[in-house]
């Protein structure tokens, strides 16, 4: 009678209770080089690439911005990826558990090149070391914005730039 007890507590515990785990993207770490070599631009894919860290406030404020380009948008057609610049000994301290008390959804990727002088000059030479910023690139574009988004602008600007990329292979829009 106990173990049948027992078996019937620890199904009802095993399947009757809510997973305390959110459903939130592994975060990778990559180098800069890592990261750039996934970029898939021989498609039409458009890549919404923002840089940003768990102690900033302005890039926390936008984070949903983004998020909420990564679920409204084909998958085919935009990718968004937040690379976090925390420091390497915050990865599992600050930005796992920000990932996941946020639920973020977006692709999340720890750049752990500390070198920021080797490194961003290649994404733009205008680009100070500020955060927030986004760098928006394809096969036929690439614009950087070291400043940061509005919902509504971010949302302009990537319609504007996939308008322009799908007209220019013959795809329709969104």
């Amino acid at each position: 009678m106990i173990r049948l007890a027992f078996s019937l507590f620890s199904f009802l515990l095993f399947f009757g209770c809510e997973n305390s785990e959110y459903n939130y993207k592994e975060v990778t770490q990559k180098t800069y080089n890592q990261l750039f070599s996934s970029l898939d631009l021989s498609n039409n894919k458009t890549y919404v690439i923002n840089f940003w860290a768990t102690w900033c406030s302005p890039c926390i404020k936008e984070i949903p911005h983004f998020e909420y380009i990564n679920n409204n948008y084909n998958e085919s057609l935009v990718k968004v990826m937040l690379v976090s610049l925390d420091l390497p000994n915050h990865f599992d301290s600050k930005l796992i558990p920000f990932v996941k008390k946020n639920n973020i959804s977006s692709n999340v990727v720890h750049l752990t090149d500390t070198n920021l002088n080797e490194w961003m000059p290649k994404i733009s030479n205008e680009w100070n070391g500020g955060i927030p910023a986004t760098l928006i690139i394809n096969n036929d574009f690439q614009k950087f914005y070291p400043k940061p988004f509005e919902k509504d602008e971010l949302i302009h600007e990537i319609d504007e730039i996939i308008n322009k990329n799908t007209s220019l292979n013959g795809l329709g829009s969104r």
